[in-house]
Formats: C-alpha cells, structure tokens, sequence
C-alpha cells in the first residue's frame, strides 16, 4: 500500500481491503451521504469526497492496480494523525478475512461478498449518541438528525455549493442543548431526553468516557449501560465502532436472523445469542459480526420468501 497527498487531495493506493460501499453503507456510520460514485463524508474537522479511482485516474497516477481519492483530505500529516486511525489501517484486513474464511463455510461466504469492509473508530463521544438516536430508527432519519445537532451546536466547518457542514459538537457544546431544541430542530423525540440526561451524566462525571476507554471491556460496557438510552446492545456498537473493542458483539434485527439461519436454533434471547458470538468468535466477535450482518442484510438472510 501507498498513500500520496496531491494538491490536498489523499491517495490510498494498491489497498484492496477499501471499499467505500462496504464501509459506509454498513450502519457503523451516519455522517454520509451518496453522491455519484462516490460518499461525502463528514469526520471529525474534515469533510471529504470519497471514491474509488478508475483506470486512467490509476495510470495518471502511476503504476498501480487500484486505489481510493481522499478529496479534500489533507496532507500526509493528516492521513497519520486522523485517517489512518479512522479506517483502522494498521489492520491487514486479508489476514483477517483468510482467517476467517477457515472458520466455517457461513463466515468464509460473508467474508468473500465483504471484501474492502472495514470497521471504522469513531469519536466516541459522537458513537454514544449516534446509537442513542439509532435505536428503534431508520439510517434516514438517523442521519438527518445527527446533522442537525451538527448544526445546532457544533462548529461550521465547509461550504460548497450553498451546503454547510458542521462538525459534531463537543460535550460542553451539546450540553447547552435542551430538550425542545433536540425534538425541534433534529426531531429524535423521545430520545431527547436520553441526550440531555446523558450528557449531564458525562459533564457531571458519573460516566467517564476516558475511564471506559481504560476499562476492560465487560466493565467498559455496563459503564456505558448507565447512560439513559444506552442498553447492551447499543453499548456494543458504541464499543465496536467508537474505542475498536473487537469483541464487542452488537445484537440486532439482522444479527439475530443470521445467527439462527447458519448457528442457533429459533433463538430469540439477545444476551444468548450474544454469548454464542463470542463462544464462537472470541476476542474478533465484532469483526466477524460486521461480515455476517452485512452480508445478511444485503442478502436478506433468514427473511421467509412469500409464495
């Protein structure tokens, strides 16, 4: 793999394990949105267009057999500092993918569809409330509420095209937010009242966000748990995608078909099925969960055929 910073543009070439589609449109992620062939993405200062490069834009570049455009994504100060943490680069993805595949034929299936999928780290901060508002939501409505607390509270970042992006506000900054501001302005109803009170909890210190990140991780989880809005399932997404705790195992809609199409029986308990990834998976639980969720929802395994 090489990385090249061209006119504030990042190049990642000859990495096969990056693909755009598999990475964003796989639920860890909410600031993005699909333009063309490519994703506007929003992370952290930056707000970037992300695409795969075609063959003449390979060949203007060089030799190489394939490779991912950064726009707007800085020098290779930035790609060391923010994005080589952010698309978790220091994993070898094709190791993990072959050491998956020797698992058994179900897991080897989701890892051969997932090829380029990989598991974001994220603020965590912006993950606890991210899940907070995904719970019993659709990604639409997600998405549009996350920006608009982006706007409400956060820092204007970019302007183009008359769009402004917003970076996510900092716990001090969504602490000014009340509650009618929150069902108002980024309709999360209900849920506003679990983002206030969580954020009193983190600005108050009885959660601590640095302590959960020095926690193991069954401790870190139920720390997590004591923040309204923030059950065991929710608390492993916030783990997996925003401190890179492999063996976190989120438990959802899709995970649960799966798990009983190729490795339970009719189970509907999540903390069993939950036990049963980690027996199977141990510490890359998390991991192998994102091939097989991913590769069941774009299926539709498990869902009964009508006729």
């Amino acid at each position: 793999m090489e990385v090249l910073s061209i006119n504030n543009d990042l190049y990642i070439l000859n990495e096969k394990e990056f693909v755009p589609k598999n990475i964003f449109e796989n639920g860890q992620a909410f600031r993005w949105e699909k333009i063309n062939d490519g994703y506007m993405v929003v992370a952290d200062k930056y707000v970037v267009y992300i695409e795969e490069l075609n063959k003449e834009q390979l060949q203007n570049l060089g030799n190489y057999d394939n490779g991912i455009l950064i726009q707007n994504g800085g020098t290779l100060d930035d790609y060391e500092r923010f994005w080589k943490t952010y698309f978790n680069m220091d994993r070898d993805y094709f190791l993990l993918r072959n050491e998956f595949m020797s698992y058994d034929k179900y897991l080897k299936e989701a890892c051969e569809f997932g090829v380029g999928l990989r598991v974001l780290k994220q603020d965590l901060f912006e993950m606890i409330i991210s899940f907070i508002i995904s719970a019993n939501n659709q990604i639409p409505k997600i998405k549009k509420s996350i920006n608009a607390i982006s706007e409400l509270a956060g820092d204007k970042i970019y302007s183009i095209n008359n769009n402004s992006y917003y970076k996510f506000p900092t716990i001090e900054q969504l602490s000014k937010v009340t509650v009618e501001d929150l069902k108002k302005y980024a309709r999360v109803g209900y849920r506003a009242e679990y983002i206030v009170n969580s954020v009193k909890m983190i600005v108050d210190e009885e959660v601590s966000l640095e302590k959960i990140k020095s926690l193991p991780y069954e401790e870190a989880h139920k720390e997590l748990c004591k923040l309204q809005g923030v059950g065991p399932k929710v608390a492993d997404c916030i783990l997996l995608f925003g401190d890179s705790r492999d063996e976190a195992f989120p438990v959802d809609t899709w995970v649960i078909k799966v798990m009983n199409e190729y490795y339970l029986d009719n189970e509907k308990n999540m903390k069993k099925i939950k036990e049963a990834g980690a027996k199977l998976f141990k510490d890359k639980a998390g991991l192998a969960q994102q091939y097989l969720f991913f590769y069941a929802r774009e299926n539709k395994v498990g869902v009964k055929k009508k006729g």
